[in-house]
């Protein structure tokens, strides 16, 4: 099992996926499966939830600051990245996406 050292790095890593994911100039064409688009928000947020609260991040902390992102993330997709456009369900994915990484930590943390 991994220490808490080894939690962070995954934990860095999964918020440097979620960056590249949320922030790349022009989103993959999730089009071709229906869907797939917010498996991935469920599964970024989801990550970095349970990677952070087994690294050791107080899970308020934690759930407020990806809560943040979630919502900042699409409004900066709306207004600030050309090609890319804000959807409210995916934030709503997102939060989703928390749930799960913090209910996940928790169980394994038993």
């Amino acid at each position: 099992m991994l220490d808490h050292g080894g939690w962070r790095g995954l934990f860095v890593a999964a918020l440097v996926v979620q960056l590249v994911v949320l922030y790349w100039p022009r989103p993959v064409d999730a089009a071709a499966v229906p869907g797939l688009d917010k498996v991935v928000h469920v599964a970024i947020f989801a990550a970095a939830a349970m990677a952070g609260r087994r690294a050791g991040v107080p899970v308020r902390w934690l759930a407020a600051g990806l809560a943040l992102h979630a919502v900042v993330s699409e409004v900066i997709q709306g207004t600030l990245l050309e090609g890319r456009s804000a959807d409210p369900f995916d934030a709503v994915a997102d939060l989703v996406g928390v749930a799960i990484g913090l209910a996940v930590a928790r169980r394994l943390a038993r």
